[in-house]
């Protein structure tokens, strides 16, 4: 059974930053790519990075968030990692963990991503 567990998020201030956990059982990262979705109330969820392991690691990035966030993984650990750095009141969300059933593209539909987890709240205030 995959599970994917959120921890890391929090109340802060805009232009603070915050690291995003998300600890993964039942299933190894180099066999998935793992993303990172958020959804603000009243809005859509929405693609914010997603990353693979190929030959080489591949990323991808919703366009405003590229040169503040960062993900990665530690295959050791089975966990990716969203960095957030000056983070802003817009970024106030829902910020959920997905993972694919296979590995190679790096999709920002969310009904790409078969395996979710029960999210973690970012606030940001101004």
């Amino acid at each position: 059974q995959v599970q994917l567990e959120e921890s890391g998020g929090g109340l802060v201030q805009a232009g603070d930053s915050l690291r995003l956990s998300c600890a993964t059982s039942g299933r190894t990262l180099s066999s998935s790519t793992m993303a990172w979705f958020r959804q603000a109330p009243g809005k859509e969820r929405e693609f914010v990075a997603a990353i693979t392991w190929r030959s080489v690691t591949l990323t991808r990035y919703l366009d405003s968030v590229k040169g503040r966030f960062t993900i990665s993984g530690d295959n050791a650990k089975n966990t990716v990692y969203l960095q957030m750095n000056s983070l802003k009141p817009e970024d106030t969300a829902i910020y959920y963990c997905a993972a694919t059933r296979t590995t190679g593209d790096l999709p920002t539909r969310h009904y790409a991503y078969a395996y979710w987890g029960q999210g973690t709240q970012v606030t940001v205030s101004s």
